[in-house]
């Protein structure tokens, strides 16, 4: 739980009215408000931040990972060792678009591999490959074609776009810091800093117009053309005619949405089911920054977990209701501005969470954290504010991750009600509809309907049977008909999948209906993971510098991720411990275990080092004594504790550790502790052995000699 500062100033509750402030604005936005309240709301924005800035300065507050973390020496290891790279680089690469090194290509695949273990195998969810490039119907169901835009403004003659609120945004800072302007009043000065507020709010015309206003123009002196909206899909052609336009799909969900009824009949129409897809999304992102976090190609790992609308209780439910959460509620968020830790149960009967299969999913992702090595105590689950969830949403919680860039949005879970099915429904004219069947009849009130087909086919043509037909299909519940009727009854008029029906075209009465099942369209529960997000967060909380030696980093990725489970070395190159080395690994890679040899003349302090940088979590040394008694020293590398034990041993203990079965604990229970000198980078190390006296131990002979056990 988040704590409160000691201070008499309540930080957190201070930072709680900057997001009622900023949800404020948001509204005022959405529904349309003059320019002059906007901006007065903004500037109250900025005052409630700069006193928020003072408290936590004046509190000492230090929170802030950022704060501490030496991002100077974590970008220089994670390019040095090939984490992440800029894309083409010596063509002076691409913002936005990273490759990703052997260390971070392993630690991908394990954490995919963890994921899919967590989710798809233990949930029995059906998995899915669906395609990259998507037609353009489709994505004009799902409101794609017509989100993600931005006003952009081109330049005629380089063909180069700009958005075109940043350039205005840049455009009055110039005006202001010009020495000519110096001299202006407050008043005048606001004025300006107003139209900078607003820049991001200002409609298409009403832009050029201040773009002309300030003489914002081209490198070459000339006006840019006019604004226009630019889509941030990335859009191309399908054919080679050219006329069927497509785009590079910026979500992987619709391929799991359109191929709901063809999942349903897979699954032998039983309900509730989920669907999981990982893969590839796109988004053209005009100003890409904070590395993996904000990208142009990113990887995804998305759940669809279709449910009945009125029945969201997940059969799992009490496998996690005791698992404890930190929770940032939307109250909170505009209230106290505090965190709670609370368990699951307790959230979903409160009603702080929607419902079970909404709350069962957060606390798997919780766990699914955990196991991949997350900081439990840098995770917090923050709901959406009413104004920041889709009209449609019934409830929104992202899993946040805090690294030195702040609180991060990594996963999304939202209860998207039954909105996707029931668009790709209607504009398809396919049913996506499940079914639910009883034991025994039951009685349901529903609508009979008696149509003018004189005047419906007036006013429909041809299309008379589609909107006679969508209206049956409401009246089978008189839950769903009865918005219709209420509708027809006050307006005289609604609309039915797009077509106006008026009161005179149809008739209705309530009725009861005995029934054997009946038909529903499912709501979904979507978690969405952002796997580069959390690639990124990993490498963060792995990172740190030993006490002992600032100069040594280390990343300590835990045996089941990391992306190589043990280094192998000799302690020097003589030809007879290369052939042991090489047996080793040889029983490693037999087991699945991905093994580093290391048998270059380096200090062996200086390869402990290499492997550290990397992460890998167990190092084998073979040494002379193994030529005499077939032992090998094993080394943990958050510890620096050895260990020795038989060298026909090491690959069954080591798959042991990453199928977690065993811990390091248990180990050291075992086998007997050991001290070997890393000595520093450079040296040349003795490869004396020496049991550690100062632990509690007892001596065991056995046939392999006598060893100091811990007692």
């Amino acid at each position: 739980m988040t704590e409160s500062p000691s201070s008499d100033i309540d930080t957190d509750a201070m930072a709680a009215q900057v997001t009622k402030q900023q949800a404020l604005i948001r509204s005022l936005k959405k529904s349309g408000a003059s320019p002059d309240e906007i901006a007065s709301a903004v500037a109250t924005l900025k005052s409630l931040k700069a006193s928020l800035e003072s408290a936590l300065a004046a509190n000492g507050d230090n929170d802030d990972p950022g704060s501490s973390f030496d991002r100077k020496t974590f970008d220089e290891l994670v390019v040095r060792k090939m984490f992440v790279i800029p894309s083409f680089e010596i063509h002076g690469g691409v913002k936005g678009l990273f490759d990703l090194g052997p260390p971070s290509c392993a630690l991908k695949s394990n954490m995919l591999d963890t994921w899919r273990k967590h989710f798809v195998l233990a949930e029995s969810m059906l998995e899915m490959e669906c395609t990259c490039l998507t037609p353009e119907p489709v994505l004009k169901t799902s409101g794609h074609v017509e989100r993600f835009t931005d006003l952009m403004v081109k330049d005629a003659v380089t063909g180069e776009c700009f958005r075109a609120d940043k350039l205005l945004e840049d455009a009055v800072d110039r005006f202001l810091e010009d020495p000519a302007n110096l001299a202006l009043s407050s008043e005048e000065r606001e004025t300006h800093l107003r139209i900078q507020r607003q820049a991001d709010a200002f409609q298409p015309e009403d832009l050029d117009v201040q773009l002309k206003k300030y003489g914002v123009k081209t490198v070459n002196g000339d006006d840019f053309g006019p604004s226009f909206p630019f889509n941030l899909m990335f859009k191309t052609s399908i054919g080679p005619e050219g006329t069927s336009v497509g785009y590079l799909r910026p979500e992987t969900a619709q391929g799991l949405f359109v191929n709901f009824k063809r999942l349903l009949d897979y699954n032998a129409q039983k309900m509730p089911f989920a669907a999981a897809q990982i893969g590839l999304g796109f988004r053209n992102e005009i100003a890409p920054r904070g590395g993996l976090l904000r990208v142009r190609e990113f990887c995804m790992g998305e759940i669809e977990h279709f449910v009945n609308p009125k029945d969201k209780k997940h059969p799992n439910f009490s496998s996690i209701a005791d698992k404890e959460l930190i929770l940032f509620g939307r109250d909170d968020q505009l209230g106290s501005g505090k965190t709670i830790k609370v368990a699951m149960s307790k959230a979903v009967s409160t009603g702080l969470v929607n419902n079970e299969t909404l709350g069962y999913f957060m606390a798997r992702t919780q766990l699914y954290m955990e196991k991949i090595g997350m900081d439990p105590s840098r995770l917090r689950f923050r709901q959406h504010l009413t104004t920041e969830m889709a009209h449609y949403a019934t409830d929104c919680w992202d899993l946040e991750i805090q690294s030195s860039y702040g609180w991060v949005e990594c996963v999304g879970h939202a209860d998207r009600a039954c909105y996707d099915l029931e668009v790709h429904s209607r504009d398809t004219k396919t049913p996506m509809l499940a079914t639910l069947k009883y034991d025994n009849p039951v009685d349901i009130e529903v609508a009979k309907l008696k149509f003018d087909r004189k005047l419906m086919g007036m006013a429909f043509k041809k299309d008379q049977r589609v909107v006679s037909a969508a209206l049956d299909q409401l009246a089978e519940n008189w839950d769903d008909f009865e918005k219709v009727a209420t509708a027809l009854e006050k307006e005289g008029t609604t609309v039915v999948d797009g077509y106006t029906v008026t009161k005179d075209m149809v008739s209705w009465k309530k009725a009861s209906k005995k029934v054997h099942e009946i038909k529903f369209t499912p709501s979904v529960i979507e978690p969405s993971f952002g796997m580069g997000r959390i690639l990124y967060s990993l490498l963060e909380h792995s990172f740190y510098k030993r006490e002992s030696d600032e100069k040594r980093t280390v990343m300590k990725f835990n045996p089941l991720i990391a992306p190589t489970k043990v280094a192998v070395f000799p302690i020097s190159s003589r030809d007879d411990l290369n052939i042991i080395v090489d047996g080793i690994s040889s029983d490693f890679l037999e087991n699945d275990i991905s093994t580093r040899v290391d048998k270059s003349t380096a200090a062996l302090g200086r390869r402990y080092s290499r492997a550290d940088e990397v992460g890998v979590p167990f190092a084998i040394t073979v040494d002379f004594q193994t030529l005499e008694d077939e032992t090998v020293t094993l080394r943990e590398r958050d510890s620096t504790v050895q260990v020795r034990l038989g060298r026909h041993e090491v690959a069954v203990v080591i798959g042991a550790c990453v199928a977690g079965k065993m811990k390091w604990d248990d180990i050291l229970k075992k086998y007997p502790v050991v001290q070997v000198s890393e000595g520093e980078e450079g040296e040349q190390e003795s490869p004396n052995v020496k049991t550690v006296i100062d632990a509690v131990t007892k001596i065991e002979v056995n046939s392999r000699g006598t060893f100091s056990r811990p007692a």
